[in-house]
């Protein structure tokens, strides 16, 4: 379809020229967009200004629509206009593109145009009411800072909790040596490249506890480097393989979402990281937008599906809004507050189970809006990980979820009137080929595993299933969903020692109940791992049954790496020659027990869930 020519100017300026009304607030505003966008390619110039050098342009075609004009002294109007104007950038050719080739784009684009530019005062107040007074690309530099240093702190709290406990759990003398896994996955424990990329762990070079300690000691100091924004990018790979290189060997310990979460964030930090030996202000590389683009992605993902898997569960406790009849008390380590929110009104529970759900499964497309929705939406995220920390004990999880949100909250927030630089494309197009790689590598994968949200049974594509199985040990794309089911009950496993197999007292662990008269205490961010495996087990884990078993068998020999994982031990001289486990269910006291008794817990009779053993039994 030929179209009508466009009228053309005598003496055409030098290079392309925008001329807009400097009257207009929204032509204002946007101008200042495209001009950050065509990074010099394009002057912008007001009508009052230069409107009287093109008499052949009517001045209330300058009130209308924006006028382009080309150096050879054509004239376009309208979205062709801004089409053709912002094309001159190498990341918006396909515009004009568009507009001359895509049929019913340039009409439909027209319309659109003439719409806005007829309602310029309402258009105004929707742009500062999505966007704020600066509609420009927004900038990452004080989110990538506060994003990495954060972190660097909860890097560094894993790799002390996991430090303090490391001997108990898996060092040589521990519930379950390294080593002795290391050896369950083939050939003797001996390293080869094949078992280096089904479980890639340094520790296949040496399983002992000085190699763990050591492990937990170089990424202790790389995540300080981190948190103080000192070689951002090898401290990142340092964290992530020290890390890694744990919870392989430590699977039974460390195989929990917020272990993976800090791995895979650690993976998709390395590329927005700045190469520079130190993050300062004054020098900030361009943030990469495809890296992100991953972080942003990862935060979607975490809470996108935390939310859908508790309505595809089949659980109906989340769509009676009744989960929270059960969560406070049911949850692996409440803290004290969480006795004092059991007892809110059933109203208001129900109305927070709602605005979780709400949070988790609306809220994330926000992360994609305008700034205004973007960085509300940041706000309520942030307020609900605060939520959960009040009432649960969930380690460093919370604080790694709002390093997430804090990638959402853009420049303007932090120094609003600051002016930017424009960046050189040329180091743009660089700083985003490696995180183009990792896009394309991972993308399609973590798309399947959002979308198995909504599936108990999810199909995946061949191709996908390959990559997967390639991925999956490196724990850089994984799914996530907690409380996918809401436990409704709260066995708790008690052991008891005896030198006579008559009196028998009782073992305390340091965090999660046992006498009904300590309150629920806090622990976060240190996670007392031995603590969360016990709580499984209670609920049926073979896996966890094994590492109860151990503990027993620890108690029996007095073993001081196993032992100082409690909160005491009663026979400090001689051990016990019998040791039984008890499985009791607790809930909450009510109001009125907690008044009488002053207990925080109630507790059933209990029954055997291991029969008194000694040595011999485990020879």
């Amino acid at each position: 379809m030929s179209r009508a020519p466009h009228p053309r100017v005598a003496s055409p300026p030098p290079k392309p020229l925008l001329i807009f009304d400097g009257d207009c607030h929204f032509c204002r505003r946007w101008i200042e967009r495209w001009r950050e966008s065509t990074e010099g390619r394009i002057d912008y110039v007001s009508s009052q200004e230069v409107g009287a050098r093109f008499p052949e342009i009517a001045q209330r075609e300058f009130q209308n629509a924006v006028q382009l004009i080309e150096p050879d002294g054509e004239v376009f109007a309208g979205a062709e206009a801004v089409f053709r104007s912002l094309g001159h950038a190498p990341r918006h050719r396909w515009l004009p593109w568009c507009y001359e080739r895509v049929h019913g784009f340039a009409p439909a684009t027209e319309t659109a145009y003439s719409l806005v530019a007829r309602n310029r005062h309402l258009a105004s107040k929707a742009t500062r009411w999505l966007w704020g007074d600066d509609v420009r690309r927004p900038t990452y530099y004080n989110a990538r800072r506060w994003f990495l240093r954060t972190l660097g702190l909860v890097y560094l709290i894993a790799f002390i909790s996991a430090w303090a406990q490391i001997d108990g759990l898996m060092g040589e003398h521990g519930l379950t040596p390294a080593g002795r896994m290391l050896s369950l996955f083939g050939s003797g424990g001996v390293f080869h490249p094949g078992l280096a990329l089904r479980w890639p762990t340094l520790c296949w070079f040496s399983a002992s506890s000085t190699m763990l300690h050591g492990l937990c000691a170089s990424g202790s100091a790389a995540a300080a480097l981190l948190a103080f924004g000192i070689l951002p990018l090898p401290a990142l790979l340092v964290c992530f393989g020290c890390y890694l290189s744990l919870i392989v060997p430590g699977e039974a310990f460390f195989s929990y979402q917020w272990d993976i979460l800090l791995l895979e964030t650690g993976f998709v930090a390395i590329f927005v990281s700045p190469l520079q030996w130190r993050m300062a202000r004054a020098n900030d590389p361009p943030v990469s937008r495809i890296g992100l683009f991953l972080v942003k992605f990862l935060l979607f993902k975490l809470m996108f599906m935390s939310g859908i898997v508790k309505l595809t569960s089949g659980d109906d406790a989340w769509w009676k809004l009744t989960a929270l009849d059960y969560h406070y008390w049911t949850q692996p380590l409440p803290t004290v507050f969480a006795w004092f929110a059991d007892k809110s009104p059933d109203w208001l529970k129900r109305l927070s189970v709602a605005a979780t759900l709400f949070t988790e499964i609306v809220v994330p497309f926000f992360i994609w809006a305008p700034r205004r929705f973007r960085h509300a939406a940041a706000v309520l995220l942030i307020a609900l990980q605060i939520a959960i920390t009040i009432t649960g004990n969930y380690c460093f999880f919370n604080l790694l979820a709002i390093a997430l949100c804090l990638v959402v909250i853009d420049d303007t927030a932090w120094h609003p009137h600051v002016d930017r630089e424009i960046a050189a494309p040329q180091g743009r197009r660089w700083a985003n080929l490696i995180p183009a790689l990792a896009l394309i590598i991972t993308l399609p994968l973590n798309l399947c595993l959002t979308c198995s949200a909504f599936e108990r049974r999810p199909n995946w594509p061949r191709s996908v299933i390959a990559l997967y199985a390639r991925l999956e040990p490196f724990r850089l794309a994984n799914g996530y969903g907690l409380f996918r089911v809401m436990t409704k009950e709260r066995p708790e496993i008690i052991f008891e020692g005896s030198a006579d197999g008559v009196d028998w007292q009782p073992y305390e662990f340091g965090w999660k109940p046992g006498d009904p008269h300590r309150r629920p205490l806090w622990n976060a961010p240190h996670q007392p791992r031995l603590d969360w495996s016990m709580w499984f087990a209670a609920l049926g884990s073979e896996r966890d049954r094994v590492v109860a078993e151990a503990v027993a068998a620890a108690m029996l020999r007095n073993d001081a790496s196993v032992l100082g994982l409690l909160a005491g031990n009663p026979f400090t001289q001689t051990p016990p020659r019998f040791v039984r486990a008890t499985l009791y269910q607790y809930r909450f006291t009510t109001a009125e027990e907690r008044g009488r008794t002053g207990d925080w817990w109630a507790r059933d009779d209990g029954t055997a869930y291991l029969p008194a053993v000694s040595l011999q039994d485990f020879r």
